[in-house]
């Protein structure tokens, strides 16, 4: 399976569940306390996270999905620190606000990298009031996937109009499952129960064969389109409808802290198929996802940067059009492996034969390419107000698509020359009758040691001539 990094940011997405404040307190510990046999933690540092669906909604979020979050919180200072969290990460907040409960907020005591102990406030009665339903009702008309995060503590009450809801209008809905009741998420698009959440319902499997076979009558049992169960080292299994079971094997190579992993496999799947992927690209996105976060402590997320750069080491691909700050990341890591690192830019407004012959003689002098891109206002600076004829995105993409491409970034500049110091190629090329160093950015690439060359055209083909005979 070849895998891209989708464009998050195309994706809106909805959730709905059980928040909570998950609270971290860390310290050193050096000595056992006199009044009991426990150690003391001096606290130096604290921070404040969001839990439960809050933290899938932030998961979303560091992906660039555009997101929604319904919960349910208590009048307390609890609900207002979450709110405060969830608004910092742009991420409209609808909550239903309680006075028979608190916010449910977990607090967690860490030192050197271990967790001391976990202190839970919550109270969780069933919800009797419907504001959770009925704020997804009008959420979604905007949205392209929902995802219900049921953690059982009483948000998710209406679950199963809730789903009817979003089935009658015409929107996919992940749950993340809870107890050993399946039946109220029947009619689901997908569930993502852990395997020990899946054995209690459908039963112990002896093999992998066994599971999928369960799983299968799951799916149609529950008139379910899918089910991804996340089995902890061994990865996770995605079954469709009418077809092959897929299992992918687990991508963590250390495992700090598992807390939220299942947030972030239901963000990233959510977030992938919001934003156009086929579902077996998805859940493979997810698998990253999952490899990543669980080799941080506490509740976290991870970024696109993060899931392209453990694709490149993984050898899953992950190249494609990037922006500065994550290029620099993929540089960085490629540089890791002892890869040369070849950079070259133009404007590419037609692109041509001349143009796939000297990008593959470019990749030829290394291992990675990097095509940095004029964008639309700098190209009228340099060719004038009819151009260029293809804008910027359609330039990268199509770039993008070429086998010795790996990295496409756009410039404003008139010259990519901040860009290349910043890089600092192994091998800066350029394209016609110039000096090595005349070349923009060139100075730089020979002060830290690397090459400039200059590579020739092929003759009669440009893109002016190009337009020219179309004009004629």
């Amino acid at each position: 399976m070849t895998l891209t990094v989708p464009d998050f940011s195309t994706g809106k997405v909805v959730v709905a569940g059980d928040v909570m404040l998950d609270q971290y307190l860390f310290g050193a510990t050096s000595r056992i306390s006199p009044e009991a046999p426990v150690p003391v933690v001096h606290v130096d540092s604290s921070d404040d996270r969001a839990g439960g669906a809050a933290n899938v909604a932030v998961n979303l979020a560091a992906l660039g999905v555009a997101t929604k979050l319904i919960g349910v919180v208590g009048q307390d200072t609890a609900g207002e620190t979450l709110a405060r969290i969830l608004k910092a990460r742009q991420i409209g907040c609808t909550f239903v606000r309680v006075t028979d409960r608190p916010t449910i907020t977990k607090t967690r005591v860490q030192s050197r990298g271990q967790q001391l102990i976990r202190l839970d406030r919550e109270t969780t009665p069933s919800l009797s009031d419907p504001g959770v339903l009925d704020a997804l009702k009008s959420d979604l008309p905007g949205a392209q996937v929902v995802v219900l995060s049921d953690y059982g503590k009483g948000a998710l009450t209406d679950v199963a109009a809730m789903i009817d809801a979003c089935r009658a209008a015409g929107v996919p809905v992940l749950v993340d499952p809870k107890g050993t009741d399946f039946d109220k998420y029947r009619g689901a698009t997908l569930l993502t129960p852990n395997l020990s959440e899946f054995e209690a319902v459908a039963g112990h499997a002896t093999s992998d064969s066994d599971l999928a076979k369960r799983g299968q009558a799951m799916l149609f049992e529950l008139d379910l389109q899918a089910l991804v169960i996340t089995r902890s080292e061994k990865g996770m299994l995605l079954l469709e409808r009418n077809q092959e079971p897929l299992f992918l094997s687990a991508q963590a190579r250390e495992v700090f802290d598992v807390t939220g992993a299942g947030d972030t496999v239901i963000a990233t799947l959510a977030g992938a198929l919001a934003s156009g992927e086929v579902l077996s690209a998805a859940a493979a996105l997810a698998n990253i996802a999952a490899g990543l976060v669980v080799r941080k402590i506490g509740v976290a997320n991870v970024t696109p940067s993060e899931i392209r750069i453990a694709m490149h080491q993984r050898g899953q691909g992950g190249g494609g059009v990037v922006d500065a700050s994550e290029l620099l990341l993929l540089v960085g890591e490629a540089r890791s492996r002892k890869a040369r690192v070849v950079m070259t830019n133009g404007v590419f407004d037609i692109l041509h034969a001349g143009h796939v012959a000297y990008l593959e003689e470019a990749k030829g002098l290394g291992d990675r390419l990097i095509v940095a891109v004029n964008d639309d206002a700098s190209v009228r600076r340099l060719k004038g107000e009819s151009r260029p004829v293809n804008p910027l995105e359609d330039r990268m993409l199509v770039l993008a698509g070429l086998a010795a491409v790996d990295w496409v970034v756009p410039f404003t500049e008139d010259t990519p020359a901040g860009l290349i110091e910043a890089v600092v190629p192994d091998v800066l090329v350029k394209g016609g009758d110039y000096r090595p160093e005349d070349i923009a950015g060139g100075k730089a690439v020979l002060k830290s040691g690397g090459e400039v060359r200059v590579l020739a055209f092929r003759d009669g083909r440009s893109t002016s001539n190009i337009i020219e005979r179309l004009k004629r």
